[in-house]
């Protein structure tokens, strides 16, 4: 193995590495949309920090929302899945609360994957 090869194979490796790392970042959101019994309850810009309350037939879920990401911070269902959920972070994640029939999903220019089908 020569020079050259070393060189070619160090910058086949710094392109694998710039490569990975700008394309598998996820879509950057701009809006989340919130859905309660299968219909658009609020489409929100996720520029400003705010708080919704969800009606659904258990009760109130509540969603935050803070700058390019969004969550659903309390929920009355049994197992608490989608509160478990954490921060969304990238275009095309959501959310599912099933059985108070609310969801929530960040939607941008660019979705990454679709988070129900991937």
């Amino acid at each position: 193995m020569r020079v050259g090869d070393g060189l070619v194979l160090a910058a086949a490796l710094a392109f694998c590495v710039a490569s990975a790392l700008s394309l598998w970042q996820g879509g950057r959101p701009d809006k989340a949309i919130i859905k309660a019994g299968g219909k658009v309850f609020a489409e929100v810009d996720l520029a400003a920090p705010r708080m919704l309350d969800v009606p659904g037939p258990l009760g109130i879920t509540r969603i935050e929302i803070q700058p390019g990401r969004a969550r659903v911070a309390a929920d009355p269902g049994p197992r608490q899945y989608c509160v478990r959920q954490g921060w969304l972070v990238s275009a095309g994640a959501v959310a599912i609360c099933a059985p108070n029939q609310v969801s929530l999903a960040l939607s941008g220019r660019h979705a990454d994957y679709d988070s129900l089908n991937y």
